[in-house]
C-alpha cells in the first residue's frame, strides 16, 4: 500500500545490508520497489537475488526460475525491452520442461515473451502470440482470473498496435466492467484498463472523449500510486497528447515540457518512455508554431533513439525526417508530425503467480 512506501524507503539501505538477497524478507523489499515504480533499484536487487538463488539451488529450481523471470521483467521496465524479450525467450523452454507447457507460470512466461516481443517492434507477432494464449489461459485459470484478464488486456493493446484501433477500443470496453467487478474500481489493473480504453478511444477517433477520460483517470492514479509513479506519468503523457489532438496544442506543449524533466529523473534520460515524451514535446512544439525548435529537438533525439531502440524499430521510424522538418522551417509553414505517441500504459504481467 502507498502508505507504507515511505517506511520501506527509509528501511531500504538497512535491508540491503542486513538481509540475505535470497531471503523472503528481501523479496518483500523488491515487491515494494516494484509497487512504487523504483524499477532500476528493483532490477539491481533482483539481480543479486537471482545470482544467490542460482548458486544455492541451481538453474532449474522453481525459486531460481521465478527469480529469473522477475529479473527479465525489471530489465524491461528500465527500458531494455530487447534484453527482456531475449531473457524470456531463453526461459520459456526451461519452464516448459520443468513445469509443463500449460502450468500457469509457463503461461505467464509466454505472455511476457509476447508483450516484450511487441515492445521490441513486432506488434503483429505479439498480437498473434496472445491470441493463441487467451483460450489456453481461460481453460487453465478461468475466464475471469486476473491473469486471464491481463492477457486479454495485452491482446487488446497489441491488436491496436498491429493496426486495428477500433477493435482494440471494443476489446478494452468489453474487458473493463469485468475487471471492475473482479478487482475493484481503483485496483491498479482496473486503472490501467481504463487508461487503455481512453487511449484506444482516442486512436479510433474520439479525441475529446480520450482527453476527458484521461483527465478523470489522472487524479485517481495520483491518489492510488502517487504523482511520480511511472503509470501516473504515462497518464499525464496521454492527457497531454489528447489535449493537443482536441485542439489545445499550446497546452499539450506545455504539459510535455513540464513532464519531460520528471520523466528523466524517474525513469532515466534514455528510457524509451522518456524518449517518447521528448519526441512528443518536439511534436507539439512544432504544432504550436516553433517548427525550427521542433526540427532541432528531433535532430538531437534521432541518434539516441537509434542507439537505444535500433534504426528499424517502429519508434525510430515513425517520425518526420530532418529534411522534411527543415523544408517546413525554411518555407515558414506548419508541418504535420508523424511522431508516435506515448504508449498508453497497459497491465504489467506478473512474471510468476503465487508464492513458491
Amino acid at each position: 500500500m502507498i502508505g507504507t512506501w515511505a517506511l520501506y524507503g527509509r528501511l531500504l539501505p538497512h535491508a540491503r545490508t542486513a538481509l540475505a538477497p535470497e531471503s523472503d524478507a528481501m523479496n518483500q523489499v523488491i515487491d515494494y520497489l516494484k509497487a512504487s515504480g523504483a524499477y532500476a533499484t528493483a532490477m539491481t536487487v533482483q539481480h543479486h537475488r537471482y545470482r544467490a538463488l542460482l548458486d544455492r539451488d541451481g538453474p532449474h529450481h522453481l525459486r531460481t526460475l521465478v527469480a529469473q523471470a522477475e529479473l527479465a521483467y525489471y530489465t524491461a521496465m528500465v527500458g531494455d525491452v530487447v534484453g527482456a524479450r531475449d531473457q524470456f525467450a531463453a526461459l520459456l523452454p526451461i519452464r516448459e520442461r520443468v513445469s509443463g507447457a500449460e502450468h500457469p507460470d509457463t503461461l505467464a512466461v509466454r505472455a511476457n515473451l509476447a508483450r516484450w516481443s511487441g515492445e521490441a517492434g513486432d506488434a503483429a507477432g505479439a498480437r498473434d502470440q496472445l491470441a493463441e494464449l487467451v483460450p489456453i489461459r481461460e481453460r487453465v485459470s478461468g475466464a475471469e482470473h486476473p491473469d486471464t484478464l491481463n492477457v486479454r488486456a495485452h491482446l487488446a493493446y497489441w491488436w491496436g498496435e498491429a493496426g486495428d484501433a477500433a477493435g482494440a477500443r471494443d476489446q478494452s470496453a468489453a474487458l473493463l466492467p469485468i475487471r471492475e467487478r473482479v478487482s475493484g474500481a481503483e485496483h491498479p489493473d482496473t486503472l490501467t484498463d481504463r487508461a487503455n480504453l481512453a487511449y484506444w478511444s482516442g486512436r479510433a477517433g474520439d479525441v475529446v472523449g480520450a482527453r476527458d477520460q484521461s483527465a478523470a483517470l489522472l487524479s485517481i492514479r495520483e491518489r492510488v500510486l502517487g504523482a511520480e509513479h511511472p503509470d501516473t506519468l504515462a497518464d499525464r503523457a496521454n492527457l497531454a497528447r489528447w489535449s493537443g489532438e482536441a485542439g489545445d496544442v499550446v497546452g499539450a506543449r506545455d504539459q510535455f515540457a513540464a513532464l519531460v524533466p520528471i520523466r528523466e529523473r524517474v525513469s532515466g534520460a534514455e528510457h524509451p518512455d522518456t524518449l517518447a515524451d521528448r519526441a512528443n514535446l518536439a511534436r507539439w512544439s512544432g504544432e504550436a508554431g516553433d517548427v525550427v525548435g521542433a526540427r532541432d529537438q528531433f535532430a538531437a533525439l534521432v541518434p539516441i533513439r537509434e542507439r537505444v531502440s535500433g534504426a528499424e524499430h517502429p519508434d525510430t521510424l515513425t517520425r518526420p525526417s530532418p529534411p522534411r522538418l527543415l523544408d517546413a522551417a525554411l518555407r515558414g509553414r506548419k508541418c504535420g508530425f508523424l511522431q508516435r505517441e506515448s504508449v498508453g500504459s497497459h497491465s504489467d504481467f506478473e512474471a510468476i503467480i503465487g508464492p513458491i
